[in-house]
């Protein structure tokens, strides 16, 4: 009976094995990685540090990045070109390392102003000669067939022509 029993206890304790819930989780007993502080500073402050690692901070400020790896920061300002900086490991000799530069200290340069819009030309039109000087001799010219042109355009009117009543 007591050979049954434990047959039965270890079938279930295989069975919970393979079936463990979301609540015994063990990765929060792993080790985070150890993080180094770096100080960061701008010259002008105020300048936006954005790590590679996705830790942000607003100059002059300090960041705690992890210490098992390189890193780079990306320092932006309105008005100043950004600007990135290497942060490289440096072995300590004890099996741990610490992040250089630290403290950081970046000159943010101005930004050139946007490039202008090329100017267009524009030219003046050619000046016109007088109406009242070229109007002589185009009444010269047609002075028989004004008339003629009067008549034609009320015969191509598509209404008949009214007269005024009194």
């Amino acid at each position: 009976m007591y050979r049954v029993i434990t047959l039965l206890a270890g079938a279930l304790t295989l069975a919970a094995c393979s079936s463990t819930p979301s609540w015994m989780n063990f990765d929060m007993l792993k080790p985070e990685p150890i993080k180094d502080s770096v100080t960061l500073e701008t010259s002008p402050p105020g300048a936006v540090a954005r790590a590679a690692s996705g830790e942000t901070c607003t100059t002059p400020c300090a960041l705690a990045l992890p210490a098992n790896a390189a890193n780079s920061v990306t320092f932006t300002l309105a008005g100043h070109a950004p600007a990135t900086e290497a942060i490289e490991l440096l072995p300590m000799g004890d099996g741990t390392n610490r992040l250089q530069p630290n403290p950081l200290l970046v000159e943010l340069a101005v930004a050139a102003p946007p490039p202008r819009a090329p100017a267009t030309s524009k030219r003046k039109p050619a000046p016109r000669k007088p109406a009242a000087a070229a109007k002589p001799a185009a009444q010269s010219a047609t002075a028989g067939a004004a008339p003629a042109e009067t008549t034609a355009a009320a015969a191509a009117a598509p209404w008949p022509a009214s007269t005024p009543t009194r």
